[in-house]
Formats: structure tokens, sequence, C-alpha cells
């Protein structure tokens, strides 16, 4: 067979893929559980997503399915083995702070700006074109491949668990949800809340009425609200916050009246596989207010947020800092705050661990200092580490195709993100960042170079056949 040139094909396609991606990212699939329905469980724009995709493909030839509104998938080929592609079409909230309109997919210097345009929706549409090439040019498979379509991977993941009891795991396969070269290892990623006990309250001057910051367990939070009241002059507290913002080069306000104050903190956000390359809004404005004196409950909830989270993302406070050779450091990021004067205060935590790290010895040593300081460890969950071996036949494949595409070396990579490779027994994520980009994903400006979208989907599309022919 003649050799072919994947990226002469992508480019006679370029028009299209990137019209398509435009259109796909134009949807605005963030999660919205309370207006789900029987057909739609996880609401109006991820199942427009998900339909968008499954139709699109079918009008290409590719046998759909839909799971129930949890999932769907795209296959081609025949024979017994089946090669998975596992994409996902949610989206993270978009935040604030957009230069253009984080659904608009407006393309300005080579960059495709748009929520999901990196994490998940333009690397699906990459990974779809690469099928559609393959299918087009009437290329000879011996194996299945099928595109498994997923729908909660930012939140609970119940997407893959209900496709999985239904359809079958394929032999091997690569989520096109990370990086270049090749990700063969992965964090082992715990979830859960540390909520405060009941604390009497005691009579201040100054109360905590409220404080809220953060939307997802998996985000660096970059809004952090306030308000406190009571007496005092509360003009002098605005004067020192806004010091306060200065000193630690961030933006935010102070309001006050007689007997009221309402601080508002900016951060930066980031993916909470690495809390450091973010602000947390939550934990700079604890600790601006663990300084002062207020009543009894509040004071116990800042101090502790303050001494075990702020500065230390490592869990070294909590006496859990762990590190191996595969993966890295354990982390954690502090993704949502939230506390009011009736309830006390509560963290929704994000864990990664090492894969030689043992969980459930990380998880006993927390319980054992919530013990001690009157807080508890509830709503956790857990998703084990994922570990390919560098021998595998999927890992030599996705190796050479890369290796013969761009000409520099494939290298195994180790992540603290989870992506759906973990889901299949032997899977790896496999781009689409390149090298040396930055990673944006679940930050404000999300984008791709369209330049690198193009790449990836010739990479995908002559990894695909490799796997399949």
């Amino acid at each position: 067979m003649e050799q072919i040139n994947w990226h002469e094909e992508v480019e006679k396609r370029k028009d299209q893929l990137i019209k398509d991606t435009q259109d796909f990212l134009k949807i605005k699939s963030v999660l919205d559980e309370e207006n789900g329905s029987p057909t739609a469980p996880f609401g109006a724009g991820i199942d427009e997503a998900l339909h968008y995709l499954l139709e699109k493909g079918s009008e290409d030839g590719f046998t759909s399915k839909n799971l129930d509104g949890y999932a769907g998938h795209l296959e081609m080929g025949s024979g017994e083995e089946l090669i998975g592609i596992l994409c996902h079409i949610d989206v993270v909230p978009e935040g604030d702070g957009w230069s253009s309109d984080p659904y608009g997919a407006e393309i300005h210097d080579g960059k495709m700006i748009a929520r999901g345009s990196l994490d998940d929706k333009g690397p699906t549409m990459a990974a779809y074109y690469a099928m559609k090439i393959i299918k087009e040019l009437n290329l000879p498979l011996s194996k299945r491949v099928r595109m498994i379509i997923g729908t909660d991977e930012e939140s609970d993941w119940r997407c893959v668990d209900h496709y999985f009891k239904h359809e079958e795991m394929p032999t091997m396969g690569f989520a096109p949800d990370a990086d270049f070269p090749i990700i063969y290892a992965e964090k082992g990623i715990a979830d859960f809340d540390l909520v405060q006990k009941s604390q009497s309250t005691s009579v201040a001057e100054l109360q905590l009425a409220s404080f809220n910051s953060g939307r997802r367990y998996n985000m660096v939070p970059d809004f952090a609200e306030a308000k406190l009241e009571g007496k005092g002059n509360l003009q002098e507290m605005v004067n020192e916050f806004q010091a306060f913002l200065d000193k630690n080069s961030l933006m935010g306000r102070g309001l006050c009246d007689e007997d009221t104050v309402v601080f508002e903190l900016e951060g930066v956000s980031a993916h909470g596989m690495e809390p450091d390359h973010g602000k947390n809004a939550g934990l700079y404005l604890a600790s601006f207010l663990q300084g002062y004196s207020l009543d009894e409950q509040a004071k116990h909830y800042l101090s502790m947020v303050t001494e075990y989270f702020v500065g230390d993302s490592r869990g070294r406070n909590l006496g859990v800092a762990y590190s191996d050779d595969i993966t890295g450091d354990l982390t954690i990021n502090v993704g949502k705050l939230a506390y009011t004067k009736a309830d006390g205060g509560s963290l929704g935590l994000n864990l990664r661990y090492p894969v030689t790290n043992d969980m459930d010895g990380t998880k006993k040593k927390i319980e054992e200092v919530c013990e001690k300081i009157g807080f508890e460890l509830v709503n956790y969950s857990n998703s084990s580490p994922h570990h390919v071996d560098k021998n595998h036949p999927l890992i030599q494949t996705l190796q050479n195709v890369y290796e013969e595409q761009t000409g520099e070396e494939a290298t195994l990579v180790s992540i603290g993100g989870g992506t759906y490779a973990r889901s299949l027994e032997a899977g790896v994520a496999f781009g689409p960042l390149f090298p040396g980009r930055p990673d944006v994903a679940h930050q404000k400006d999300e984008f791709i170079l369209v330049e690198d979208l193009l790449k990836a989907t010739a990479i995908y599309a002559q990894a695909i056949y490799e796997l399949a022919k």
C-alpha cells in the first residue's frame, strides 16, 4: 500500500475541521443536574453536545449509540478486538475574567479560544476527524475502532460507570485528553469534604456571617467572598484589606456600612492537579481574616484552614506528604470553602497521590487529624492510580507514530491529572498538548492552537490506523 501522508489528508479537511470544532465549542456543555431529565441526566447543554457528535457520526457513516444520555459511542471497522478512543464532552464552568466569549470559539493569533478547546472538546474533534480520514480513505482494518464519548468526566465519572455496565471493555486504547508524547501513569485521585463539627458560638463584637469560595474540587478557586457583621472600625478593616491585596498582587475590594463589611477577592484559577499554578482566592481571604478577633466558631474554622492549607499544597502540615519516582508529589487542592454562622464551615479537597502511595493509610492519617481538631471527613470518593508497562504494544505503537510524525523522542510521562485512560485496563493519555505549550485547561481564556489541532489530528489518524490495521 502506498504510504499515506497524514498531514496532507488533514490539510484537505482543514476548513471543515476548524468550523466543526468551533460549532462544537459553542455548545455550553456544563453540568446542570438540577435541570436534568431521564434522557438528559446532566442537563440540556451536555445532552446537546452529545447529540451533536452522535448525529455527525451517523451522517458520516459511523455506527452510533446513545446510552441513556450518560454516554455514547461511534464505531467503525470489524473484528473481535476493539480499540477505544476515550473522549469527553463536558467542560468545567467558564469562571470569570475572559477576554472574549468563553463559548464564542473565536480565533485570535492562531488560538481557538473557548472553554473546552483543550479539555476536551477540541481534542475530541481531532480524534473524530482522525477516524473520519481512515473511513474516507477506505483503509482495511482488522479490529473495530470505537470513540467512547463521556459526559461526566469533570465531576463523578458516572458516564463511565454506566457505559461499562452495558458495553465491552476495549482491548487497548488512548484518551486525547492530556499531554504528548505519552502519559503512561496517572496519580490516584480522592475527593472528600472536611466538615466542622458543631461549635458553641461565643459572643463577639465581630462575627463571620458567611464565607464562600470555589465551584469544583478539581479547580483552584478564582473568587472568594466573606461577609462580617458587628461593631468596630470596619472602614479600617477595608483599608487593611486593600493593603493585603497590594502586598500579594491581588485584586479585590471591601465594602462596608454601619454594621456589615463584605470582602471580595479575585485569585487565579488553575487545574487542581497542580494547585501552585494558581492563586487560591479562598485561602488568601481566609489568611487575611484569621488575624481578626471573631466569634469562636469562625476563628476555629479560619485557623484550621490557614494552619493546614495556606502555603502547603503537598500535605506536609497534615502529615501525609509523599512522593515517588513514577508520579512525583502528593498534592492537595482546596477546591471549595464554605461557612455560615448557622452551620459552621467545610472544605472540599481534591487529593492526588502517587501510584505507590497507600491511600487507605493517608485517609486514616487525615481522619486522625480531624478528630483532634473537631472536623469530620465525609463524602469520600477515590479513583485508584493507573500505570501501563512501558513495553506494552500500545505504548510501543504510539511511540513509533509520534517519533515518525514529529521527529522527537516519545518519552513516557506521568501526570497528576486523571484521564479516561484509567478506565481502560490498557489505556494511556496521548496528547493533545505538545511539549512546551502552556497548559491552560480549566483556566480563563483556555485555548488550543489551530496549528496543534491539525497536527494532533494527523498523529491520531496514523495512531488509530496502526493500532487497528
